[in-house]
């Protein structure tokens, strides 16, 4: 276990890259709260809970109160060092259809659980008079929108800015808040997609992510858990108000084929 490896929050840790995340601070010896809205989706957390390593809260990450309880769960196990804002939801909208206040509230079901972790984390670490790190998930669609997915893409924008002014905010106080802008990347969600799929869409689909990235193939959980893990550690104490591509060099490159148009 790293000196200091503490405690962190992973919003959204019940599967796909967020459990990742989780069980790669797991394996490196850090502490791990896991924030949930699906009491099922942390099932797997039980052994280590019962060894006192993990705690879960069962609630929408975006709501200061979970994110207060999430803190207060850290503290039962150790010291929080860390908060990873990964909760996502992923819902298109055209705003020519849906209107202007439903496409503003899946906005800010995109952002509002990184204020919330960020407040309860930014107040944890200056209660405990210890520095800490935030790092929130990103998307490459923060600087390159997707046709269709308007409401993520604005939402991720919004993620990367957030993240620049925490760090230009509470660097002061030692506090490093830094983002991942995420690829493509095979989950159970993707997994789940294409066994709906049909085989003529099993292949353009196995085409497009080949197309989309310039290394041939749609990113592993583990090596976005990895980049996550590195910037929540020591060995990243010079590192703020930084967004790494974790993309596979997808935002690098030019026309994006899995673009949707209107008619």
């Amino acid at each position: 276990m790293e000196a200091n490896s503490g405690v962190v929050v992973v919003t959204g840790g019940g599967q796909g890259v967020g459990r990742a995340i989780a069980e790669r601070l797991l394996a490196d010896g850090t502490g791990v709260v896991v924030v949930e809205l699906r009491e099922e989706a942390v099932a797997w957390l039980r052994p280590f809970a019962a060894s006192g390593r993990a705690r879960a809260v069962v609630g929408d990450a975006g709501r200061d109160e979970v994110a207060a309880r999430a803190a207060e769960r850290a503290a039962e196990i150790g010291t929080l060092t860390g908060w990873d804002n990964n909760a996502a939801v992923f819902r298109d909208a055209w705003l020519h259809e849906d209107g202007g206040g439903p496409v503003a509230d899946l906005i800010g079901a995109n952002l509002r659980p990184c204020l919330a972790g960020s407040a309860a984390a930014v107040a944890s670490f200056r209660a405990a008079g210890t520095a800490g790190a935030i790092v929130n998930v990103s998307s490459h669609q923060a600087q390159r929108a997707v046709g269709g997915a308007l409401p993520y893409a604005t939402a991720k924008a919004a993620v990367e800015g957030l993240t620049r002014a925490l760090a230009v905010d509470y660097g002061p106080w030692g506090i490093r808040v830094n983002a991942v802008a995420l690829g493509s990347i095979r989950t159970e969600r993707m997994a789940s997609m294409l066994e709906e799929a049909t085989e003529a869409e099993r292949a353009a689909s196995d085409r497009a992510m080949r197309e989309l990235h310039p290394l041939g193939r749609p990113g592993r959980a583990e090596e976005a858990a990895d980049v996550v893990a590195y910037l929540l550690s020591d060995r990243a104490s010079f590192v703020s108000g930084a967004v790494v591509p974790v993309d596979g060099g997808r935002a690098a490159q030019g026309a994006d084929p899995e673009a949707r148009r209107l008619d």
